[in-house]
């Protein structure tokens, strides 16, 4: 599983230590699409139980040397826990392997950095990568004191590390700034489509839930889907027709979330979830395929809390029942309440169905006449490029 000799500078050593928490197998699987979807060859992988975090080197020193031999022997470039490290984690176990380390937060940062291609995902995701570097910075000049001087190095005085801060406090600042002004786009957008009275609806759920296969079946978009964790960071709005309503509706593929989001990535990437709460109905994907599916449930809904869309309405889109055997249809409870949709946005199975729900959903409190939105103002090539 593991053996791939095609990759260069990627080798990696992969360690997932056992606290005791529920879902590991779940968590060891994420945890190598993850790394797969990062570019990494997987040459290894060392576990092992511990009831707490070592101070200094989170593994434990016994441990540490276990990872230090099975790194040598794959002789991997990296190793990368599937965890959160701190600062002086990360820098002693740097200097116990003599290897890159990087944690879970520095990897999910990297797939992102891979999969933006939007000016402000760029953006966020820069961002993101700064807040979090800032805190590591002392492990790169550790080995520097004062700037030396000399012809044209004459510098203030500051210590390397204190330049370093301060120009990476600069550069901070000024994507903050740029991104307050795409906010600032996106909501006069926003304002346009409330005047004209056009619903919005967001697709939100777990990474590789199947939303922007989903979005591509109701809208015909052909927004990029693959099998893979993070596949399509950017999202896209577009407009669609609701035959059985006679009406247009906006929706917005939204960021897979995932178990243990960096908070740095929650704050860099606030405005543009933050259109999430706006919605008037969000799409709950879910992996019906998925073992832990009610576990990435509760992850979603409390990230969507976070962001400040937890009272928003929602609607359980079950996805993926063609790997279940399962039967697409609409599922409602004792009341007549719809509790869940199935289907199977890859196959098209049960997306009919979908849509007639939307009509009856999203329409009873506005105006049935079909000419209503008409001047708008919203293209069907209107695009909200922000992260996925």
């Amino acid at each position: 599983m593991f053996d791939r000799p095609d990759s260069v500078g990627n080798r990696a050593v992969l360690v997932q230590l056992d606290f005791g928490d529920a879902g590991l197998a779940e968590r060891l699987a994420e945890f190598q699409l993850l790394a797969a979807s990062a570019g990494a060859e997987l040459v290894a992988l060392v576990q092992g139980p511990r009831r707490a975090p070592d101070a200094a080197l989170y593994a434990g020193s016994g441990k540490v040397e276990e990872i230090a031999a099975t790194a040598a022997a794959h002789n991997a470039d990296i190793v990368i826990f599937n965890h959160e490290l701190k600062a002086i984690q990360q820098r002693n176990l740097e200097q116990a392997l003599g290897r890159r380390v990087i944690d879970r937060t520095a990897l999910i940062l990297d797939i992102f950095a891979l999969r933006a291609k939007s000016h402000e995902g760029k953006l966020q995701v820069e961002l993101a990568q700064l807040e979090h570097m800032a805190t590591r910075l002392v492990r790169g000049w550790t080995h520097l004191e004062r700037q030396k001087g000399g012809i044209g190095l004459r510098g203030p005085g500051e210590k390397q590390l204190e330049t370093d801060r301060r120009l990476l406090g600069n550069r901070v600042k000024l994507l903050k700034d740029r991104l307050k002004q795409l906010e600032k786009q996106r909501k006069v957008r926003r304002r346009s489509r409330e005047r004209s009275e056009v619903p919005v609806i967001s697709l939100v759920g777990y990474t590789n839930a199947g939303k922007s296969t989903l979005f591509n079946a109701l809208t015909k978009a052909g927004a990029y889907a693959a099998d893979k964790l993070f596949a399509t960071l950017d999202t896209t709005s577009r407009k669609v027709y609701l035959a059985d309503a006679q009406r247009h509706f906006v929706l917005s593929d939204t960021v897979g979330f995932i178990r243990d989001l960096p908070h740095s990535v929650v704050a860099a990437f606030h405005a543009t979830l933050e259109e999430t709460a706006h919605a008037d109905l969000l799409l709950h994907v879910v992996d019906a395929a998925s073992e832990d599916r009610e576990a990435q449930m509760a992850v979603v809904n409390a990230v969507l809390c976070e962001i400040g869309a937890g009272d928003v309405p929602q609607l359980l889109v079950w996805n993926k029942i063609d790997m279940t055997q399962g039967q697409a249809g609409v599922e409602e409870d004792g009341y007549g309440k719809i509790g869940r949709i199935l289907l199977s946005a890859r196959t098209g199975d049960g997306v009919n169905d979908l849509r007639s729900v939307l009509a009856t959903q999203i329409f009873p409190t506005i105006s049935t006449d079909p000419l209503a939105e008409t001047g708008s103002g919203f293209s069907t090539d209107d695009s909200d490029r922000v992260s996925r």
